[in-house]
């Protein structure tokens, strides 16, 4: 009992370190921009806004904070927990470290959906519409085609998401091909690389009502995901559903991953990178697992859309930037547990 009191001491108080850097990224990427505001101003604009007192305070800066930063960041919050999650959660199902939220092709399910959209002029709403539908279908597609007499075996699940993805991959190269190169082709490609510069507090709040909840699911069965490594016959005896525990990893999985795609386009190498760095914080429970990939992810993405925004006059699409410090580390990770299983 004391050895279980000091794990979970250790754990906790690596959380509340990491909630520490989390805030300290918060205002960092408050101010950090074009227009340099103080942590000191930040604060005072915030608490003004939610008291209602406006004060001395300039509506410049205000508006920059309130209307401009704020959303963004919120946005990247919520979107690099829930990305990180589906990475770690994807890991836990297969019992491979090398798994994203992709793999069962819901990344290219939306990318298709939001090429589709935009190739036909269609308003940001429809597009998003179309980019969520279709990842949605994706995974869909998966399930259907690796059922083989009413059971669903891993393998079968990573091989037809290799296939679906391969589909949806050619039809989005498709539409890049007919589409017209002066005006629908760049919108595509932009759109592709992943970004957050369009975010506003209504993406902000269909990503809380979407997202928050998958989370949360994740979190409530956390002590169950331990069980997935063990064998099946084994995790049944425990009292666990495999089939249905599985099934509730992939929808929520799948939701918090498409939802991402739709609003801010594909952000590759959270999923991948962010639950081997927790693994090396926390280790590979996930009762403390899942809690930490929350909020690393959330730091990770403020972090990478700060330099994103702020390192050339023309703003970095978010997967140039992911893979660029993702695929480094991930290689040194590799290095360092010398590719041993997570």
């Amino acid at each position: 009992m004391e050895t279980k009191k000091s794990f979970l001491k250790n754990i906790y108080s690596k959380i509340f370190i990491m909630i520490g850097l989390l805030i300290i990224a918060f205002f960092f990427s408050m101010c950090i921009g074009r227009y340099s505001i103080t942590p000191a101003d930040v604060v005072e604009i915030i608490v003004a806004h939610l008291t209602g007192s406006g004060g001395d305070i300039d509506p410049i800066r205000a508006n920059v904070v309130m209307q401009v930063r704020l959303p963004r960041i919120l946005l990247s919050i919520i979107i690099g927990a829930g990305l990180a999650c589906s990475g770690a959660a994807y890991q836990c199902l297969f019992g491979n470290p090398l798994v994203s939220p992709d793999i069962l092709g819901v990344s290219a399910g939306a990318g298709f959906g939001a090429a589709l959209g935009i190739l036909f002029s269609a308003s940001a709403f429809i597009i998003q519409g179309q980019a969520l539908l279709f990842g949605i279908i994706a995974v869909a597609m998966v399930l259907f085609i690796s059922r083989v007499q009413k059971k669903t075996e891993l393998f079968m699940l990573v091989l037809s998401g290799v296939i679906v993805s391969a589909l949806f991959e050619a039809f989005v190269s498709l539409i890049k091909y007919i589409a017209d190169p002066q005006d629908k082709l760049p919108a595509i490609v932009v759109w592709l690389m992943g970004s957050l510069a369009s975010a506003s507090y209504q993406k902000v709040i269909i990503a809380a009502v979407t997202i928050v909840p998958c989370i949360i699911v994740l979190f409530v069965l956390r002590w169950k995901m331990n069980l997935l490594s063990l064998e099946e016959d084994e995790a049944r005896s425990l009292g666990v559903n495999v089939e249905r525990l599985r099934l509730i990893i992939i929808i929520v999985s799948t939701l918090m991953t498409a939802v991402s795609v739709s609003l801010c386009g594909i952000i590759g190498w959270i999923g991948l990178v962010i639950p081997h760095i927790a693994r090396f914080c926390i280790g590979n429970d996930h009762r403390g697992l899942i809690p930490a990939c929350t909020i690393l992810g959330a730091v990770y993405l403020l972090l990478v859309d700060g330099i994103a925004r702020t390192m050339t006059a023309a703003e970095l699409p978010l997967s140039i930037l992911t893979a660029i410090i993702g695929a480094p580390f991930f290689a040194y990770m590799l290095r360092r547990t010398m590719g041993e299983k997570g």
